[in-house]
C-alpha cells in the first residue's frame, strides 16, 4: 500500500500506550528539510510553529511530532530532540546543534486514562521505531485514542485514527499522513455519505452533526478535537511554497470532514520539501488536497 514513506528520505515512527489509549507519531526526514505550516482550526496546541513562517531565520527543520495528550503531550518533543542531538542533527548555532522539531497535539484525554500522556521517553521510542517502510493506519501512534463526530458526546462518537497515502508521477512523489480526531463526522468525498459519525442511540446509522448543532443554541460544543496532517514531497519548494502547499492541503479537510475548521478544532497541516524535483506548486497543492481527504477516509475505514 502507499504511504508518506514513499517520499524518498521520509521515515515514520509510532509509539503508544495501548492501555491508556494515547501515543505519538514522528516524521523524520533523512536530511534537514524546508517546511511550512497552515493553522486553520481555532484551538491548536503547538510547539516551534512560529519558526516555520517564511520571514524567520531558521530555514530548515529536522522532524515533526504529532502527539496525543493535549498540551501535556508536547513533552514528547524533548525525546525527539534528544534522539536527533545524539546523532548530531540540528540547527547550527556555533555552540551546539539545536534540533528543530515542530509539534502539534490532539486532545485524546476523554478516552482511556487521562493521567497518562505521551512523554519524553515515548517521543524517543517513536524515533527508535521510525522506518521507511512504516504503513500502519488506524489506532496507532498519535491516533491511538483518536475519535470523531463528538457532538453527541463521547459515548456516541466513532473511532478516528491515522491514515496515510501517496501518489507518484515518474520520480515525483507526494505523500500524506493524517491524524483524525475531529469534532465533525467523516464523509466519503465521492458520495457525501457519512462513513464515521455520531452513532444513533437506537438502531444503526448516524446523526448528522449539523442537525445536532441547530439544537445546541448555547454553542457548548465538545472541545476535545483536532485533525493534524503532514504533507511531504520530493519536489523542490521554497519556504513560501511550502506554506502555500500547507494552505492548499487544508482544503482536503473540508472535503472529508463535516464541519471542519471549527472553533473547537485545532486543525493544522505541515508541509515538507525533501528533494530537488521540479514541479508546479499549484499541481502539488491540488494533489495534496486530494490525498489529505483520502488519508482522512483511510484513518476511519482501515
Amino acid at each position: 500500500m502507499s504511504s508518506i514513506c514513499d517520499v524518498p528520505g521520509i521515515k515514520v515512527g509510532h509509539a503508544q500506550n495501548s492501555n491508556a489509549q494515547t501515543g505519538c507519531t514522528v516524521i523524520l526526514p533523512e536530511n534537514e528539510v524546508t517546511a511550512g505550516v497552515e493553522v486553520r482550526g481555532s484551538a491548536p496546541g503547538t510547539r516551534e510553529i512560529e519558526v516555520l513562517k517564511p520571514v524567520r531565520v531558521v530555514q530548515k527543520i529536522h522532524g515533526v511530532l504529532l502527539t496525543g495528550g493535549s498540551a501535556f503531550g508536547l513533552n514528547a518533543a524533548g525525546g525527539v530532540q534528544k534522539y536527533l542531538e545524539e546523532r548530531h542533527i540540528g540547527y547550527e548555532t556555533g555552540i551546539i546543534k539545536v534540533p528543530i522539531v515542530p509539534a502539534a497535539v490532539i486532545f485524546d484525554l476523554a478516552v482511556g486514562d487521562p493521567s497518562v500522556r505521551p512523554d519524553f521517553d515515548l517521543g524517543y521510542q517513536a524515533c527508535l521505531n521510525a522506518s521507511q517502510n512504516e504503513t500502519s493506519e488506524g489506532a496507532v501512534g498519535a491516533g491511538c485514542g483518536a475519535t470523531v463526530a463528538k457532538l453527541g458526546g463521547q459515548q456516541f462518537a466513532s473511532r478516528g485514527g491515522i491514515g496515510t497515502c501517496s501518489k507518484k508521477w515518474g520520480d515525483l512523489v507526494v505523500g500524506v499522513l493524517t491524524v483524525v480526531n475531529s469534532l465533525g463526522e467523516i464523509t466519503d468525498p465521492k458520495t457525501g455519505d457519512i462513513i464515521a459519525g455520531i452513532k444513533k442511540e437506537k438502531g444503526s446509522g448516524f446523526v448528522e452533526s449539523i442537525s445536532l448543532m441547530q439544537l445546541m443554541s448555547s454553542g457548548n460544543f465538545p472541545s476535545s478535537n483536532t485533525t493534524l496532517s503532514v504533507v511531504a514531497t520530493n519536489a523542490l519548494l521554497t519556504k513560501e511554497q511550502c506554506t502555500k502547499l500547507a494552505q492548499m492541503a487544508q482544503d482536503g479537510f473540508a472535503k472529508a470532514i463535516r464541519p471542519a475548521h471549527t472553533m473547537y478544532d485545532g486543525d493544522i497541516v505541515f508541509a515538507l520539501s525533501t528533494g530537488n524535483k521540479k514541479a508546479d506548486i499549484n499541481f502539488i497543492g491540488a494533489v495534496a488536497c486530494e490525498l489529505v481527504a483520502e488519508s482522512i477516509v483511510r484513518a476511519v475505514t482501515v
